[in-house]
């Protein structure tokens, strides 16, 4: 069997050197190179970016050199409904979920899967922080765009990204109204490399040339165990649990979901675009830290930027 990874670099670079304007589908030079890659013609014509940003068209048949696999990890966990509930007046913004992610995960110091915002609701308000993975939507608007179904919604509510299938188009990317995804620029560096079969509930390891998010870590849920994010946060701020159960715990407490979005007014990011996302946030209400905490061991320039966006002046 051919690499799939070096089928799907080459479609990138025939598509970079070829440009907009000079890439056209049933040439002779695209044929030949097509037909390195087993490629299968439908007729049917898509568009795709190119990694430096220009829009071309090929055969949708060239996009995949192999059928849709990891059927198991595509269909989900019979009967639940994955979800996750963040306290916001509990985070310091400590970012150690997101070195437990990226460990997990192995993702380079850089790549974060989980992203920080320092938020004020009013110039009169105190600022409070908000962690954003992905929201796991139950209407996403990424998978609808995938031109490949390389990302994809299963049974159990998580949204995740077939590596093997991503073409590196940014489709997704460009889709997601949270910026939720990033984009492998590099070589994985592993520390222990496996050679354990790939699949999109491990997201591991990461593949250059393809997109990647938080994954829900279902691997983790099949084996009976929580998320790192949710072990890994010294302060209890993620609960993770099935809906269908009733049931969240972040690692110490064990509540019902339906009391604890009831009880403490959850609400869900940007609910009004009816993306439906799986992520349900607790108000700042009774704050644990003040947000000044947060700064700690950031540098000068990261932390101008967080006042920035929150407005501070001081």
């Amino acid at each position: 069997m051919k690499d799939k990874s070096a089928s799907r670099r080459k479609f990138l670079k025939l598509g970079v050197a070829a440009g907009a304007g000079a890439l056209i589908v049933g040439g002779s030079k695209m044929l030949s190179a097509f037909s390195e890659t087993e490629s299968r013609e439908t007729g049917e014509k898509i568009k795709v970016l190119t990694q430096d940003g220009k829009l071309v068209e090929v055969d949708k048949g060239h996009t995949c050199c192999e059928p849709v696999s990891n059927q198991e990890a595509r269909q989900g966990m019979p009967g639940k409904k994955m979800v996750m509930v963040i306290d916001l007046a509990k985070c310091r913004n400590a970012r150690k979920c997101l070195e437990g992610c990226q460990s997990m995960h192995n993702l380079p110091a850089h790549m974060d899967w989980i992203k920080f915002y320092l938020m004020r609701d009013g110039q009169d308000t105190a600022p409070y922080w908000f962690p954003k993975p992905c929201l796991h939507c139950n209407n996403p608007p990424c998978v609808k765009v995938c031109p490949v179904g390389a990302t994809f919604k299963r049974t159990d509510g998580i949204v995740l990204v077939d590596n093997e299938r991503c073409i590196g188009c940014k489709f997704c990317m460009a889709a997601c109204p949270y910026s939720s995804r990033v984009f492998n620029w590099e070589e994985p560096k592993l520390p222990n490399p496996t050679k354990e079969r790939y699949s999109p509930e491990t997201s591991a390891p990461p593949k250059i040339g393809t997109v990647s998010k938080c994954d829900f870590c279902p691997d983790m849920v099949r084996k009976g165990e929580l998320p790192s994010c949710v072990t890994s946060c010294p302060n209890g701020v993620y609960w993770y649990g099935d809906k269908n159960q009733d049931s969240v715990t972040n690692g110490t407490e064990t509540v019902r979901f339906s009391e604890l979005i009831h009880d403490r007014a959850a609400y869900r990011f940007m609910e009004e675009l009816g993306t439906e996302p799986s992520v349900y946030y607790l108000p700042p209400v009774d704050r644990a830290f003040d947000y000044k905490v947060g700064f700690e061991g950031l540098s000068e320039e990261e932390t101008a930027l967080y006042k920035k966006e929150a407005r501070l002046t001081e």
